[in-house]
């Protein structure tokens, strides 16, 4: 079906007759007490085609007409075509409290912070998120929704790339975190609504228990996945030498597999990043839900059409305008030329 965006644009037609017609009677006015002595027809057969007859006005109408045709933006809309739309609400909580910094992962061969690997691993974790509609929550000190369920995974991916240690505090509200997730999941409609939720460390801060937000969870229908990061051992140096310490010793497990039991989630342990690639990829065999169809239509933009045609047209006057009084020269000359050799002969 063909249609114009702005079809208002055809309100323009008829600009040049009404400044056509009022310049003619100002010139009228102003002229009424002269008298402009006209031309023989025989005077007239040398003026160009381009100064005078109808073919001008013509070429300018159409290319004028064009020209609106092409401002209006003329488009083809295609038949509907229903894309059907199978995926999960996947709101993604990842912590940012002073303890991320620490360098107990490995990636890659070399020694890097814990918040490092995660977005590492995480990253490719998000671009397989093909039709779900993904959320991310930084939390530290308190909780806040970085980038709200979309479809547009780069825009989570860079949001998460950009997230720094100690943006919102140093210490870790777990129960916060929870809680914001289940209010941005009810706002949605669906049946199928996934916490992940990433942590190093034990709840230290927030407004809201992890036992009053995992009640929340629950009554809302919300699965919560969580993971603890951090390595079980590390060396450090000292003044009397190197000590093998446990890093993660903080980290409260038995807190974090109690909201993932009681809401149908699970529990997951990664002390380095093949374990937490592991884990992401377990949690790729979540089970999607088949939501509404989605309907498009495909929209073709049809302007470049009449504007390359006014183009067209117009270089071509440009050329005739050019070459006509060329031509008519040089036909005089020829006919001069002819008409001396006559009287010679």
């Amino acid at each position: 079906m063909l249609e114009f965006a702005w079809w208002w644009a055809f309100f323009a037609l008829p600009l040049p007759l009404l400044v056509r017609f009022f310049s003619s009677r100002a010139q009228e006015t102003a002229m009424s007490a002269l008298k402009v002595p006209r031309l023989k027809p025989n005077e007239t057969e040398h003026l160009s085609i381009t100064k005078n007859g109808k073919i001008p006005m013509l070429v300018a109408t159409i290319i004028w007409i064009l020209l609106i045709c092409a401002t209006a933006r003329p488009q083809w809309l295609g038949e509907p075509i229903s894309i059907p739309n199978e995926g999960r609400e996947m709101m993604l909580a990842v912590d940012l409290s002073g303890s991320m910094k620490i360098d107990d992962m490995q990636l890659n061969g070399r020694q890097v912070n814990r918040l490092t690997m995660t977005k590492s691993v995480l990253y490719d974790f998000i671009q397989r998120r093909v039709g779900d509609r993904l959320g991310l929550i930084l939390f530290a000190d308190t909780a806040y929704v970085q980038a709200p369920l979309t479809y547009d995974r780069d825009t989570v991916s860079t949001l998460l790339r950009e997230a720094v240690i100690g943006l919102v505090g140093e210490q870790t509200a777990i129960g916060d975190a929870i809680g914001l997730a289940v209010k941005r999941f009810d706002e949605k409609e669906q049946s199928n609504n996934v916490l992940i939720l990433l942590t190093d460390g034990q709840n230290t801060a927030g407004n809201i228990t992890p036992e009053q937000a995992k009640s929340l969870a629950i009554s809302k229908g919300i699965k919560v996945y969580t993971i603890g990061v951090g390595a079980d051992k590390m060396l450090i140096q000292s003044f009397f030498g190197s000590r093998q310490v446990n890093p993660s010793q903080e980290l409260d497990e038995g807190m974090l597999t109690d909201i993932a039991t009681s809401t149908g989630g699970q529990y997951f342990r990664a002390r380095n990043a093949e374990e937490l690639q592991a884990i992401y990829q377990q949690l790729d065999a979540l089970e999607p839900i088949e939501g509404e169809t989605r309907k498009m239509r495909p929209l073709t933009a049809l302007y470049f059409y009449p504007a390359a045609f006014a183009l067209l047209l117009s270089i071509l006057w440009a050329v005739v305008a050019v070459l006509s009084p060329l031509l008519s020269r040089v036909a005089k000359k020829l006919k001069y030329k002819n008409t001396t050799e006559g009287a010679k002969v």
